[in-house]
């Protein structure tokens, strides 16, 4: 019974091979739930059009620089953002391309809902 098919002749047992193992489904998840939070999405929104340090973004988002710091390490823990030093300050930006990625695949699936 290596290819059990269900009573709709769905091949249960191929479908199973195709599945992530558990581990990357929990990492996935935690990667959403970052998303969840809306100041972290605005920063990554943010980060997205410029490189800003934490006075700059805490200008922007109008909030206090230790709530943007504990944001920016948790999109750090993520690697969702990276700091570069820049003299004596450190401008945070886009870990890379993949970020961009999801916010347009998320922006876009919100956006066709409007149309």
């Amino acid at each position: 019974m290596d290819n059990v098919k269900s009573k709709k002749n769905v091949d249960i047992q191929n479908i199973k091979k195709k599945i992530p193992k558990d581990e990357v489904i929990y990492d996935l998840s935690e990667l959403f739930k970052v998303f969840g939070d809306s100041t972290r999405t605005k920063i990554l929104s943010i980060l997205s059009i410029t490189d800003l340090n934490v006075s700059e973004l805490s200008e922007v988002l109008n909030m206090n620089m230790s709530a943007i710091s504990h944001q920016l390490r948790i999109l750090r823990s993520f690697k969702l953002v990276k700091g570069i030093k820049v003299g004596k300050e450190v401008k945070y930006q886009l870990d890379d391309n993949h970020v961009i990625m999801i916010m347009e695949c998320g922006l876009s699936h919100i956006n066709e809902g409007n149309k």
